[in-house]
């Protein structure tokens, strides 16, 4: 559904509109200034032989026109800088480190950094933080709250977590065999707990082979 949304897949039918804007039919370059996306591999979403600052300034100046001028100037270092040190990584010291040398988590902290930077319509969270560690996981999960309440970004997370799909966001949507079939938000959402959502699942997919599955995630 994620790669649909952003262009990777064409759709055979329906519509696909983003901040009111008809993108159904435009590739993926072209649908670039609508959509930030954070990929399940840490490994994706940066240039790993480029620097830190080097990264950030891409993320910054995606969609600008090119032109000859100083790559990145001094006010640009520092306002990077202070968005690292928000992070609390101590990525700020490191501008100049290969991205390739950072952990998978700082790699995350900084690719959700970079796909936010833009403020974009929408901001894809591709399962990403299914290939970290659990304590470093939840440092990306509350990174990630943080950027989306300060930007008001709308976002859409895909998890297989169940614990993380009732405790973060406002709306949780379950689908089975391509078709919505749990939608549920506000204080509703917030009551749930694993076992019901899992029992609401089964009863309305008619299914309960994901259970041991998802529990488990």
């Amino acid at each position: 559904m994620l790669n649909a949304v952003a262009g990777t897949w064409m759709v055979d039918e329906g519509a696909i509109t983003i901040g009111g804007t008809d993108v159904t039919r435009l590739p993926e370059y072209k649908r670039a200034p609508y959509i930030g996306r954070v990929f399940q591999d840490p490994m994706l979403g940066t240039a790993p032989t480029m620097q830190i600052v080097e990264n950030l300034a891409l993320a910054a100046h995606r969609g600008q026109p090119r032109g000859l001028r100083w790559g990145i100037i001094r006010a640009e270092k520092e306002k990077y800088q202070a968005m690292l040190h928000d992070l609390d990584l101590g990525l700020e010291d490191r501008l100049t480190s290969k991205v390739g040398l950072l952990s998978g988590g700082q790699r995350q902290a900084l690719t959700l950094l970079m796909a936010s930077l833009k403020r974009p319509k929408l901001l894809l969270l591709d399962e990403h933080t299914a290939a970290l560690d659990p304590k470093t996981a939840a440092k990306v999960l509350e990174l990630s709250d943080r950027i989306v309440a300060e930007g008001r970004l709308t976002t859409m997370m895909v998890t297989h977590n169940m614990k993380d799909a009732i405790a973060h966001g406002n709306r949780l949507i379950m689908m089975y065999d391509g078709k919505i079939v749990i939608d549920v938000q506000g204080e509703d959402k917030k009551k749930l707990t694993v076992p019901q959502l899992l029992e609401l699942f089964s009863k309305v997919s008619g299914s309960d082979e994901a259970d041991d599955k998802l529990l488990l995630s």
